[in-house]
């Protein structure tokens, strides 16, 4: 695997930057009382039950554990495996693949998580209802955001264009575009293992992905902010894209630069890869309804953890505590964002009853969280539980 950390090397160990418990009567950033203290404690109590410490450390640790403005800068950490707490002792926040280091903040309910976003979104430049945010959500805290492809292991890169061509060849009557991104596009859709990962302009649509399943875990809803990623982007690609003056490619501006994955790939420049966003095809109501977007690293062998990793300034993390994932949950389906809708169809309507009609929680992770937590829609097949699609 060729080098692509030109500046690894530079990021050590952070110390933890987490702001002081506030006192009682205190404010929320809005200026309206703070009334979430018992929701923090309950996060408290959750998280003191998965790191197994005494029922009375929820009171040491208060809440401080749930306390908004929470900012975690993480350095380098070994990969933490699946089913691991993604931890380490001593830090707030999560790590992810080798190093993160990204804004982390735990909220303690959907109103703090909701102006949360909202804050994110109103960056210089952008008005508050053209927000340059896309979103990703996870089920569970310790899943990673790596690629469909990457999950193959092995050498993998090698294997990216015979999966690629094979596609093309078998599903041909199922032609979704001329380009090759059409076809990636296609493929990731239906579970092809592919670079890309699917993302949402819609805060919302990736909050049903992370509060959907797994209801006793932990949940995460990232946020990347695509307009600065595409300003780092290499000129032949910023070119076309500022001419249009659009915020994403389509397939079809993207190949007018790369017609092949070789030729976006060797448009790299200094051994940096770059990410870029495109939006799909309109495949199906599914695409459509779910405000799909997709990014692309230039990098087979450069996950998207990396580029955080490389670019702590442009994401933004939001860990969901299982016991405000039941609250957020709620305010989704009262808003009609459910399976029903995001997946349309008899396979969608199936997943939506079996989850509402779901009595209480699962403890083994079985059951409701089978079913309606990927983007691909294709979890029961590909054993994505909980991830937007990759």
């Amino acid at each position: 695997m060729r080098r692509v950390h030109a500046h690894r090397a530079r990021r050590t160990a952070e110390a933890t930057m987490v702001s002081p418990a506030s006192p009682a009567g205190s404010t929320t950033a809005g200026g309206r009382p703070d009334r979430s203290a018992a929701r923090a404690r309950a996060v408290a109590r959750h998280h003191d039950r998965q790191a197994g410490h005494p029922a009375g450390g929820a009171q040491q640790r208060g809440v401080r554990v749930a306390r908004r403005h929470r900012m975690a800068v993480l350095g380098s950490a070994p990969r933490c495996p699946e089913g691991s707490s993604g931890r380490r002792a001593g830090v707030e926040g999560l790590s992810w693949g080798n190093a993160i280091v990204v804004k982390v903040v735990t909220v303690s309910s959907w109103r703090e998580l909701d102006d949360a976003v909202g804050e994110a979104g109103r960056s210089e430049g952008c008005g508050p209802s053209h927000s340059s945010l896309v979103f990703r959500g996870l089920a569970r805290s310790t899943y990673s955001h790596m690629s469909g492809l990457a999950r193959l292991r092995g050498k993998y890169a090698a294997v990216e264009s015979h999966l690629v061509r094979n596609f093309r060849k078998y599903a041909h009557r199922q032609a979704p575009g001329p380009t090759v991104w059409d076809w990636l596009a296609l493929g990731q859709h239906h579970g092809l293992p592919t670079r890309l990962l699917d993302w949402t302009f819609s805060p919302l649509v990736a909050l049903h992905f992370a509060t959907a399943t797994w209801p006793e875990d932990d949940g995460v809803l990232l946020s990347v902010d695509c307009a600065a990623a595409h300003r780092l982007l290499p000129e032949p690609l910023r070119a076309p894209l500022a001419a249009e003056g659009a915020l994403v490619f389509t397939t079809e501006l993207l190949a007018r630069v790369a017609p092949a994955l070789d030729r976006f790939d060797r448009l790299t420049e200094d051994d940096r890869p770059f990410l870029a966003f495109f939006e799909p095809p309109s495949l199906d109501e599914r695409v459509v309804n779910q405000s799909s977007v997709l990014s692309a690293l230039s990098d087979v062998t450069y996950q998207l953890e990396d580029w955080l990793a490389d670019h702590p300034d442009m994401g933004w993390q939001w860990v969901i505590p299982a016991p405000v994932k039941a609250e957020i949950r709620q305010r989704l389906d009262q808003a009609n964002i459910t399976e029903r809708v995001l997946l349309p169809g008899l396979d969608g309507l199936a997943d939506w009853l079996r989850r509402y009609y779901s009595p209480g929680s699962i403890e083994d992770g079985r059951g409701v969280q089978d079913n309606g937590a990927s983007m691909a829609g294709l979890e029961n097949r590909h054993g994505q539980n909980g991830r937007m699609g990759g």
